[in-house]
């Protein structure tokens, strides 16, 4: 069987049914099943809008978004799904600090549960900086649903490296 990367710290049993679904080339058929159409936000400034009412809903008191954009050089395969940065900068005596988030380009075309399941993901790092047990209740406050996203995206990155993007969604 074929290594699968992207999920590959998932039990054996779990692994060998995504395997079956491929063999029996049904995973696009499976991902189709689940959420039949793409999201509408295509820009920068809609994606800001989405991150920003998603952050003012479940952590208010966190900085403010100085920046959210969908990002081109985010390489999924090696990096991230998505960055979140903390930049601090003097200017003058003061401190600035501001908070980015980056998503990578891939998913201008997917589910909006998948890119939601990112920005919950990049937003709990505003409040906890470690992947810990207090980040994914974080993450399953703010979508109930986070580990079986987390798991579909996984399903979706497989299908992109086997097979290309779904045509459905672009």
């Amino acid at each position: 069987m074929n290594k699968l990367k992207y999920l590959s710290h998932y039990h054996e049993q779990t692994q060998a049914q995504v395997h079956g679904l491929i063999k029996q080339d049904k995973l696009t058929q499976h991902l189709l099943k689940k959420y039949a159409s793409p999201h509408a936000i295509k820009n920068d400034k809609t994606l800001f809008s989405y991150v920003s009412e998603l952050k003012n809903a479940y952590i208010k008191k966190a900085s403010p978004l100085s920046k959210v954009l969908y990002d081109g050089k985010i390489n999924v395969i090696h990096n991230a799904l998505g960055t979140h940065h903390f930049i601090s900068r003097v200017q003058g005596s003061k401190l600035k600090a501001k908070n980015e988030i980056r998503i990578a380009s891939l998913f201008k075309s997917v589910p909006q549960e998948f890119l939601r399941m990112i920005v919950v993901h990049e937003l709990a790092h505003f409040r906890e900086k470690e992947h810990n047990k207090a980040f994914y209740n974080l993450c399953e406050y703010m979508e109930p649903t986070y580990h079986q996203l987390e798991f579909d995206l996984r399903l979706y990155l497989t299908h992109v490296d086997l097979f290309g993007k779904i045509e459905e969604w672009n």
